[in-house]
Parts: C-alpha cells; structure tokens; sequence
C-alpha cells in the first residue's frame, strides 16, 4: 500500500482518537450493551441494535485509523529545509491579484485538512497549484468559480 503525508501534528491527533476510541468509547459501548441485554429479550430492543451498530462504528474507526498510522509518512514541517519551495507541510501566505485579498494556508493531508482554521489538502486546487513554487511567484488556480491569479507572498516551515 502506497505511503500518505501527514504531518507530525496530524498524526499526534489521530493517535490521540484512537486512544480515545480504545480507552472510552470501547468501554463505555459494552457497558451500554451488557445493560441492554440485561434487560431481556435482546431480538426486538432497540437499545440493543442502537448500541451493537456503535460499536461497529467504533471498531472500525480504530481499524480506519490504525491502518491510516500504519501507512502514514509523518512529516515535522519545522525538519524541512525546501529551500523556500512550497512543499507539503510548509505554511503559505498568498495575495489573491483579483480581490487583494491576503490568506495564509498550511498544506497537509486530507484527514487534518480544515479550510476554516487554514489547513488545505494537499489534494486542493489551490495546494497543487502552489506546490513546488516559491515567494514572489503567481500562480493560476483553477478554482469551482473560475481561474484565480494568486501571488506568493511568503513560505514558512512552522
């Protein structure tokens, strides 16, 4: 199976749910199903099937996750040494030329992308576009609302 970037703090995320997963949610899904049981017929309880179908949940998630960990390539973007280049990890100032307007944007992998807090996929547009390119660049997005001209104003290793 092929290796996938994430970064040192996404990984710390991911390790801290699945512990959470394990060491809470586990427990506290076989007590609600041992309850259940208790309370008789377990064919027609509702509680019962609500519960067991969490549980499924939980033990897949923990799978999802662990298998993600396993493939993972963790990358400490504070390490890089890219040379200015936008690489994956690397924090991004822009300009878009079109509204002036200036944004800032982390490259990182898909499961700890969150565009509200500036996290970007390395899958997004925007981050294919920059990949690869250094400050004082402009670069053409091609974005959902049409092609976008944006300037790279700076290139952090954070």
């Amino acid at each position: 199976m092929n290796k996938f970037p994430i970064t040192k703090y996404g990984a710390e995320l991911l390790k801290a749910e699945v512990h959470k997963l394990k060491t809470q949610d586990r427990i506290a899904i076989s007590q609600a199903i041992a309850e259940a049981r208790a309370q008789g017929d377990i064919s027609e309880n509702a509680e019962y099937e609500a519960a067991k179908e969490k549980q499924s949940f939980i033990e897949g998630r923990i799978a999802d996750i662990e298998g993600k960990l396993g493939n993972a390539q963790v990358i400490d973007p504070t390490t890089l040494d890219a040379e200015g280049r936008v690489v994956f990890g690397a924090t991004v100032e822009i300009e878009d030329l079109d509204n002036e307007k200036k944004a800032t944007y982390q490259i990182v992998g898909d499961d700890e992308a969150d565009f509200k807090i500036g996290k970007i996929s390395i899958g997004s547009p925007l981050a294919r576009a920059l990949i690869g390119k250094s400050a004082g660049d402009v670069v053409e997005v091609q974005a959902p609302n049409g092609n976008r001209d944006v300037e790279i104003i700076s290139v952090r290793y954070v």
